[in-house]
């Protein structure tokens, strides 16, 4: 072949890195992210270095950490920086047509990011301006207007239900179908970059009924807790992360959320199917680069703890597959590379693979070459929920500068971080010098947290605790 590759770059919401079958977990069923790490390379080493939406995003748009992009706090107002060409239009400059369906997360919402066109699916967030998404105009034109949320389940709850709607008008189902239409209607003279980003498994928590029964018959595996995650041992950052991200209930309804969960993953690896197979079916799957990846991962209960934006595993460190085109330029099949890597890596290795110069903004690394990092680092909040992480070697430390906190795991030995080893006395050298590693990266307001050298942090202050009377951002009927 000639002619540049497509690229088909598959991004989920919420989905750890380590739940998939190939990476180790044998409740989740996903045949298709198994063929396709058979059909080309795992990285096992993956973070989120912000991991929370909007951040983790820039990052993957732009090729840049937060401390470039601006955003290591969630911010759902600051656009996308202009001086830093997005991945859209890295590909648009290098003669590619570019699309996206599905969610994109940026502000203003009908921002395109550099894209030709995008289908838009923002999971309901009017509050930011938008009356209605591309997903919501559909549903009101096949006489479902304002029902997109009626199942009542909470969009930042763990709850479950099976979907209400039919099958079809399912976000999952949508995002496929409308991703299927627009590779069909290409232009056949260019390439193309095609960006399919779904809203799941990120709750709401309602997967088309036949997935539901799936895992009610085949059981899922059980949350673990560590030692030290007892509510009164916590840092203050978890302790607030813990209030604002309760538990969904006992023990029965923690399993029925999380088989709803493993659900949505396994309807979106059967969906993916039909992406491959319209590839397949418009003669264009060997010569197209297929990218799948998630903005985060998510707790699902492990260590009593939900959601996304703390640095243990579930939370912080993603899932990535780079599957190569047919002639296999840059990739063997079947293999799995350790590296640290993460999403600021994902524009230049894309780019890299499709013969398209890198901007000179770019910080990410090519995951094509043999570069690779001492370390990684990672960064979330600025105030009493502030976490910074450093992983070297086997290595990973959290930092939780509210009331100068430490956890220490060997992720070798210990994969789960069952063990906090940050108050053992034959493991302070290597606290120190992780420590040490940690302040080289600090910046901004973080560097008040270091006194003669070392971290002293910031004094624990009353961090605001109020119920929750908006059930974390509670959609209701759209009239």
């Amino acid at each position: 072949m000639t002619e540049k590759p497509n690229v088909l770059m598959i991004c989920v919401d919420h989905w750890p890195g380590l739940l998939m079958r190939e990476a180790g977990n044998s409740f989740i069923e996903t045949p298709t992210l198994d063929e396709l790490f058979r059909s080309g390379v795992r990285f096992d080493q993956c973070y989120a270095r912000t991991p929370t939406c909007i951040p983790a995003r820039r990052s993957i748009m732009t090729g840049t950490a937060a401390k470039t992009h601006g955003d290591r706090i969630f911010n759902e107002t600051l656009p996308l920086p202009e001086d830093i060409p997005t991945l859209a239009e890295c590909f648009r400059s290098g003669g590619y047509q570019s699309f996206a369906v599905g969610k994109m997360h940026v502000y203003p919402q009908r921002d395109r990011a550099g894209f030709d066109d995008v289908l838009l699916n923002e999971e309901g967030r009017h509050h930011l301006g938008m009356g209605k998404d591309d997903y919501e105009i559909d549903l009101a034109d096949k006489g479902y207007a304002g029902q997109e949320q009626t199942h009542g389940m909470g969009v930042n709850e763990y709850h479950c239900r099976p979907w209400h709607l039919p099958e079809s008008l399912h976000p999952t189902n949508w995002t496929t179908r409308n991703m299927c239409h627009t590779i069909v209607r290409r232009d056949p003279t260019r390439p193309a970059f095609w960006y399919c980003s779904y809203t799941a498994p990120h709750p709401p928590v309602t997967p088309p009924t036949e997935y539901l029964d799936l895992y009610e018959k085949r059981g899922v595996d059980k949350p673990f807790s560590g030692s030290w995650s007892d509510y009164e041992s916590l840092p203050q950052a978890l302790k607030i992360h813990r209030h604002n991200k309760p538990s969904p209930g006992d023990d029965k309804t923690i399993e029925r959320c999380r088989m709803g969960f493993y659900a949505q993953c396994t309807y979106i690896d059967h969906q993916i199917r039909l992406l491959i197979g319209t590839l397949r079916e418009e003669g264009l799957l060997d010569n197209t680069i297929i990218l799948f990846t998630s903005d985060h991962g998510d707790m699902l209960g492990n260590h009593n703890l939900w959601a996304k934006s703390t640095f243990f595993e579930s939370s912080s460190k993603i899932p990535m597959i780079l599957v190569d085109t047919a002639e296999y330029r840059f990739l063997s099949p079947g293999t799995v590379d350790s590296r640290l890597c993460g999403h600021e890596d994902i524009l230049p290795t894309l780019l890299t693979m499709c013969g398209i110069d890198l901007p000179e903004t770019v910080e990410g690394k090519s995951l094509t070459g043999e570069e690779t990092r001492n370390h990684y680092y990672g960064e979330h909040y600025e105030d009493q929920r502030a976490q910074r992480m450093i992983r070297k070697g086997p290595w990973k430390l959290i930092y939780y500068p509210a009331g100068n906190r430490f956890h220490l795991f060997n992720l070798k030995s210990d994969p789960r971080e069952l063990t906090d080893l940050s108050g053992s006395d034959e493991h302070q050298e290597v606290l120190e010098e992780l420590s040490e590693l940690l302040i080289t990266e600090l910046y901004g307001s973080d560097r008040d947290w270091i006194t003669g050298g070392k971290l002293t942090g910031m004094p624990l202050e009353n961090y605001p605790l109020p119920p929750n009377r908006g059930l974390s951002a509670q959609r209701g009927w759209r009239f």
